[in-house]
C-alpha cells in the first residue's frame, strides 16, 4: 500500500466555485481516476461528508467511481469510511443502520470502518457500545479492519485494549497532523503509542487547509469566512516556514505540497490530503517517488517549532 492516501471531505460539502454540480462531479471523477493512476491506493471518506440534501454524497460518488474500475484495480485499493457517533446512534447496534447505508452507497466496497470521533468527554458509555457493535460487525466478516479518528493517547490505548480483549487488531488512528498542527507534543505522544502498539498513524489536513501549498510571496483570499479568518492569522506568521518549504521544493524540482507531505512521511505518518482536481492527484502522487533528507527534515522541524500561531484544534479531539 502506498505511503500517501487521499480524503474526500470536500466531495460532500463543497462545490467548485463557478461550476454546475454536473461539471463538479466530472472534475471529481477525473481527480479520482488520476489518483488511482498515480498510485494512491488508500481512500478515506465518511458518512457525514455531505449534509442536508447532500447527505452521504461523498460515499455515493466514490461508490460510483470505484464501481467503474477494472476488477484488479478495485481489489488493489483500500476504502476506509468513518461513521459519526451522532447522539441518536446509541446502543450496541447504534451503527448498524449507518453502516449498511454506507455499504450500499459505496457499492459494497468497505475495507476499514472508523469511529469518526470519540465521545469520551461527554458520553463514554455511548462510545463503548458503538465500539463493541463495530467488533460484532467485524466478526461477521462485513469488513476487514477497524480504525478510529480524533483520539488522544489515553483513549487510543483504551480502545486498543478493548479490541485486543476480543482478538481484534486496531488498524489505525487519524488525527490532524502537519507542520502547523495544534498540540505538537500530543502528536508525539500519539506517535509513540502507535509505534508501541503497531497502529497506523493517518495524518489528516497535512497541508493545513492548503496554507502550506501557498508560495511565500503569494496572497490568497479564501471565499468562506471561516477559512478567511484562519488564513488571516496564519499567512503572515508562516512566511518563514513557507520560504523553507519553497526552497526545499525548488532544490528537489518538486512542489511545496510534495515537501509538506514528505515531511509527514518522515515522521512515520501516512498523510491523507484532500483532492478535488486531477492536477492535485498528480502532484500528490509524485511525492511518493522521493523523500526529504535528514537535514531537510531537521530544518522543517525547527521552522515548525518556531511557528507560534498554529491551526485550531478539532473540538472533537479526545485526550
Amino acid at each position: 500500500m502506498s505511503e500517501i492516501g487521499f480524503g474526500t471531505w470536500s466531495w460532500g460539502n463543497q462545490l467548485l466555485w463557478g461550476y454546475s454540480p454536473n461539471d463538479h462531479d466530472q472534475f471529481l471523477k477525473e481527480a479520482f481516476n488520476a489518483a488511482i493512476e498515480s498510485g494512491l491506493d488508500f481512500i478515506d471518506t465518511a458518512d457525514s461528508y455531505g449534509t442536508g440534501n447532500l447527505n452521504g454524497r461523498s460515499e455515493t460518488l466514490l461508490g460510483k467511481y470505484i464501481h467503474a474500475l477494472p476488477k484488479h484495480k478495485k481489489r488493489s485499493i483500500t476504502i476506509a469510511t468513518k461513521l459519526a457517533p451522532f447522539p441518536w446512534r446509541i446502543g450496541r447496534k447504534g451503527f448498524y443502520k449507518a453502516f449498511f447505508a454506507s455499504k450500499e452507497r459505496l457499492q459494497n466496497k468497505i475495507d476499514r470502518v472508523q469511529l469518526h470521533w470519540s465521545t469520551s468527554r461527554y458520553a463514554p458509555w455511548q462510545e463503548a457500545q458503538l465500539i463493541d457493535g463495530l467488533c460484532d460487525l467485524y466478526e461477521k466478516g462485513l469488513f476487514s479492519e477497524i480504525g478510529v479518528s480524533n483520539m488522544g493517547p489515553l483513549r487510543l490505548k483504551w480502545v486498543h485494549k478493548r479490541l485486543q480483549e476480543r482478538g481484534i487488531p486496531l488498524k489505525s488512528v487519524q488525527i490532524q497532523f502537519s507542520l502547523l498542527s495544534p498540540e505538537p507534543n500530543k502528536s508525539t505522544e500519539i506517535k509513540n503509542v502507535c509505534k508501541e502498539l503497531n497502529i497506523e498513524f493517518l495524518a489528516y489536513s497535512p497541508l493545513a487547509l492548503g496554507i502550506l501549498a501557498i508560495p511565500p510571496t503569494q496572497e490568497i483570499k479564501p471565499k468562506t469566512l471561516l477559512r478567511r479568518s484562519i488564513f488571516n492569522l496564519l499567512i503572515p506568521s508562516t512566511k518563514e516556514l513557507r520560504e523553507g518549504l519553497h526552497n526545499i521544493a525548488r532544490n528537489n524540482n518538486a512542489s511545496q505540497v510534495q515537501v509538506a507531505l514528505n515531511w509527514c512521511r518522515s515522521h512515520g505518518t501516512k498523510p491523507i490530503p484532500g483532492i478535488r482536481k486531477a492536477s492535485h492527484a498528480i502532484d500528490i502522487g509524485k511525492a511518493i517517488k522521493w523523500k526529504i533528507t535528514n537535514s531537510e527534515k531537521s530544518l522543517l522541524d525547527e521552522l515548525s517549532r518556531n511557528s507560534k500561531v498554529r491551526m485550531p484544534n478539532n473540538p472533537f479531539q479526545s485526550i
